[in-house]
């Protein structure tokens, strides 16, 4: 169209016109540059050529590779979560699957130089780093999502049977940390830590995982749905601030640097449930603010993060504890839901996954651990079950739905990964320990499906 009138320009015209203001500029920016200055070095002009054209050399770039990890990674995460999904699963087992394949245990013993080559040693730094971001924004969203104010009317009933799901397996973790202390327990980490972290370790349940487990199912609003979200989100509540007092005990050199750091933690929980969550519960959203509210709840994030972190206890515990604050309000909990779970769960997690499975040494699960592998499975989900089951049975629940309700409980994921991590960063867990109680988080996962199955057919 022409500038002025508004008519066709003809094709011929337009491409002088072109030529003449675009390609001969271009020619003779070029030509100067090429001619026109002095010349290089002898060395370095030896060295150009074969630098630009090496391919490999960038590729072995920090960037590049970063990259083609990240590339890999998602490839084999998403790949993998599509084939177990079509099996029934969710597809977060497979994403957690394929991420321990990637690591030494799998991809390391059966192809070690491809390995070698995509995961080298220096380059996890950055990798580790944006896979803790990934975590904290999950756990900012997985604390939005507990909506602990849809417990009324089933309050009572929800502490009895989470609260006995928690207790029930954590006295078995504890029997069980009495077993393997001598072998497994780290040096320089006392039998209380390491007792109450496996105890701990067998009492968590991954209340985002069954949310969508329950809605894959079409049961999430049925009365069973509903009294399961609510257990599996007080249980979750409840169980990271006992973990969260079981860090800062076990952080702290002595009775009186102890007493100080759980004095401090209740004090932050305190604030942030008695303060900032009232205050977010009393906000209106104006249309057009949205972004500002996004960035505040990032902000704040990373702020209690960076509290916790300094108070001993982990950076994950105050993401965790942000989110917990941001629920009370409806509006900003689908804000976070619809603008960081997607990215946080489609980008970052999967470099978790990977995280998780690149900290496992090729020998860290030896054949004898096979045993201890199966002890440790057969507890957790018996510690659940029948902690589940008891005390839904005395509260009144139907049998056969209790036993449901224990099946759904018995869901780890990848909230048990995390708080697997955590132990393995702080020194509580060794290398096959870890290992163990990762194949127990992936199975008990895996099987809740089946075992929901198998209790239907049986009715």
């Amino acid at each position: 169209m022409d500038a002025q009138t508004g008519g066709s320009v003809p094709r011929m015209k337009w491409g002088w016109q072109y030529l003449a203001w675009a390609g001969v500029p271009l020619l003779i920016g070029l030509a100067l540059a090429r001619y026109a200055g002095p010349d290089l070095p002898a060395v370095a002009a030896k060295a150009e050529p074969v630098v630009g054209s090496d391919w490999a050399h960038h590729l072995a770039s920090p960037l590049g590779l970063f990259l083609l990890q990240l590339l890999v990674l998602l490839i084999v995460a998403k790949g993998a979560g599509a084939l177990l999904k079509r099996l029934g699963q969710p597809a977060v087992i497979g994403e957690m699957a394929a991420g321990l394949m990637m690591g030494p245990l799998v991809l390391g013993s059966l192809l070690p130089g491809l390995h070698g080559a995509l995961f080298p040693a220096t380059s996890l730094g950055p990798l580790g780093m944006l896979s803790q971001l990934g975590v904290l924004m999950f756990l900012l969203v997985a604390g939005a999502e507990l909506d602990l104010g849809g417990l009324r009317g089933r309050r009572r009933f929800a502490f009895t049977v989470s609260h006995a799901g928690i207790a029930v397996p954590f006295v078995l973790g504890v029997l069980l940390a009495i077993w393997l202390y001598p072998e497994h327990g780290p040096q320089g980490v006392g039998f209380t830590a390491f007792a109450l972290f496996v105890g701990i370790s067998l009492s968590i349940t991954a209340f985002p995982v069954l949310l969508r487990i329950l809605s894959d199912r079409g049961i999430s609003r049925t009365p069973l749905g509903q009294t399961a979200i609510a257990c599996a989100a007080l249980g979750d509540a409840t169980a990271w601030c006992l973990l969260a007092l079981i860090v800062a005990a076990a952080q702290a050199a002595g009775w009186v640097p102890a007493s100080l750091s759980l004095l401090c933690v209740a004090a932050f929980i305190a604030l942030m449930l008695g303060v900032v969550k009232p205050w977010f519960a009393r906000q209106q959203i104006q249309q057009g603010t949205e972004g500002r509210w996004l960035l505040g709840m990032l902000l704040l994030s990373l702020a209690s993060a960076l509290v916790t972190e300094v108070l001993g206890i982990h950076a994950l515990f105050g993401a965790f504890a942000a989110g917990v604050a941001v629920s009370s309000n409806a509006q900003l909990r689908h804000l976070l839901m619809a603008k960081v779970e997607p990215f946080a769960v489609t980008l970052l997690l999967p470099l978790f996954f990977a995280m998780t499975g690149l900290r496992m040494r090729a020998d860290a699960l030896q054949t004898s651990d096979l045993l201890l592998c199966a002890v440790v499975i057969v507890l957790a989900t018996a510690g659940k079950l029948l902690g589940t089951w008891s005390a839904a049975r005395s509260a009144g629940m139907d049998g056969h739905d209790a036993w449901k309700l224990g099946a759904l409980m018995n869901t780890r994921g990848l909230m048990e990964l995390i708080v697997l991590n955590l132990g393995y960063e702080l020194g509580f867990l060794g290398d096959r320990l870890f290992a163990v109680l990762v194949l127990m988080a992936l199975v008990t996962t895996a099987m809740t499906g089946p075992l929901m199955n198998l209790l239907e057919r049986r009715r």
